[in-house]
């Protein structure tokens, strides 16, 4: 709860956030693991004099613990395992939004006083901090409201620039929602767009991408992990393939990938790229789009007015927001990084990416050591912090609404209110039955080891005392092959 004080004051000295919000912090975390975001330590560079924290009389705005009304006040929230929905923002990305959303809060266009410079070096110095993540120039990163606008901007940009020689886009079945509309979008103003189907484990076959290839191709676009599965495309692969094809643009989607593999524009041949922000430990409603300068990509912007980020996308920008993922990129890049053990003042030399693989074996290992025909849906190679599991015998809904004390998910976020089987699955080949049983666990960077142990209890009871009510289930232990019922004589 912000509450605003009656007198400003400036001249008051400058203190840490940490004197400021720690109590409020807690508010960001989990309660079943409210203490775990004090495993983040601050390098001891993070606190010298070019970082500016927030003073106590910024504004006059202070913090304190909010109300839950209700039912929320009567009982601990659930354990939070639905990363790739969103991620709750890092205490560090906190404490670099917070002097942008006080008294440093000019506008980045500004360019005839302090205020409007100030937060111009925010924004230019979040932009290189996004570049440095992926390996691009700084001056190649567009700040968008999101990877939805970055994906429509990217693929409806591109192909109509160049609708009057080229009319035909690329994309797989399995892409994100807003890009598979996008794509239909262009398909009703004329285009022919081609959408690859996927293996078994959900990665293309790049012999099928270059026979769908044509000369009037103006784009391709491949997400680089996929959002319900995990699955990691050969992006690599699929840049270096597009690269003999003169003329053909390459994006992908990353929202789900910046931060949590390693990835490079130039060694992958990417010609745009997606990020969001909120799937970064950063804040919603910011996102970015890698946009090649050299060679140059022209598209079409889908906005008309200011001509701000190289005329790509005019609108003010939110310094705050900016700088939030800004500083989620930075701090993602210093996570990915092995370190020296014996630099002790350095960040935690534990990696995001090992220390969520081995929560994921943990997860996957306890489930299949106590319940029987559990599927794992996609590549076993693929991102370990996106693990979709199909449980047989089980009526999905049922589950889901039986894990209430487990924040997960069946899908994506965007398609979660459709009672359809996930279209990702089935473009696997997965069962109708099957898909509607599956469910996405999504670990990250505050997951703990306890709420793992947690959810594995609780997914074996759970799916025991279901199955135990299925008759289907009693048939199956009965040695009945379901497959040889014909189910319209019953």
């Amino acid at each position: 709860m912000i509450i605003m004080l009656s007198r400003l004051s400036r001249s008051a000295p400058r203190r840490s956030i940490a004197s400021v919000v720690n109590v409020a912090k807690r508010q960001f975390v989990q309660p079943s693991g409210a203490d775990r975001a004090s495993v983040v330590e601050l390098p001891s560079e993070y606190q010298d004099e070019t970082h500016l924290s927030p003073r106590a009389d910024m504004l006059g705005f202070k913090a304190s613990i909010p109300k839950r009304e209700d039912i929320l006040s009567m009982k601990p929230r659930p354990i939070y395992l639905d990363m790739q929905a969103t991620t709750p923002v890092d205490p560090r990305v906190l404490d670099a939004m917070l002097p942008y959303l006080s008294d440093q809060f000019g506008n980045p266009h500004s360019r005839t006083h302090a205020y409007g410079w100030e937060s111009e070096q925010a924004v230019e110095d979040a932009r290189k901090h996004i570049a440095d993540l992926i390996g691009a120039d700084q001056k190649d990163i567009i700040f968008t409201s999101g990877a939805t606008e970055s994906n429509n901007a990217a693929i409806k940009g591109v192909a109509r620039f160049h609708k009057e020689k080229k009319r035909h886009v690329i994309t797989t079945q399995t892409e994100h929602k807003c890009v598979l509309d996008s794509c239909r979008k262009l398909g009703e103003e004329g285009f022919d767009v081609t959408y690859l189907p996927v293996q078994k484990d959900g990665t293309i076959d790049l012999a099928q991408l270059e026979d769908a290839i044509r000369p009037d191709t103006s784009v391709v676009s491949i997400m680089t992990v996929n959002n319900e599965i995990g699955v990691i495309q050969p992006i690599k692969e699929i840049g270096a393939l597009l690269r003999k094809h003169r003329g053909i643009y390459f994006h992908t989607d990353a929202a789900q990938a910046v931060g949590k593999i390693p990835l490079d524009v130039n060694e992958m041949n990417l010609d745009l790229m997606s990020i969001s922000g909120h799937k970064l430990y950063g804040p919603k409603g910011i996102g970015a789009l890698y946009v090649r300068r050299r060679p140059r990509v022209r598209l079409e912007p889908l906005l008309s007015g200011g001509g701000q980020e190289r005329g790509l996308r005019s609108g003010t920008l939110a310094p705050a927001l900016v700088v939030g993922l800004g500083e989620a990129a930075r701090v993602a890049k210093r996570e990915m990084t092995v370190r020296n053990a014996l630099l002790i003042d350095m960040m935690r030399t534990a990696q995001d990416h090992a220390r969520i693989t081995e929560l994921a074996n943990r997860l996957i290992t306890g489930i299949n050591a106590h319940v029987e025909h559990v599927v794992r849906n996609g590549d076993v190679n693929g991102y370990p912090g996106c693990i979709n599991l199909s449980f047989a015998y089980v009526e999905g809904e049922s589950l889901l609404m039986a894990l209430k004390d487990i924040a997960l998910s069946s899908g994506s976020a965007c398609t979660s209110a459709s009672l359809e089987p996930s279209y990702v699955l089935r473009a696997l080949g997965a069962a109708e039955d099957m898909a509607h049983s599956s469910l996405r666990f999504g670990i990250g960077r505050f997951t703990t080891e306890a709420e793992i142990d947690f959810v594995v209890q609780h997914i074996i009871r759970t799916v025991q005392k279901l199955r135990d009510m299925s008759p289907l289930w009693e048939m199956v232990q009965e040695g009945i092959d379901l497959r040889t019922i014909n189910w319209s004589q019953h």
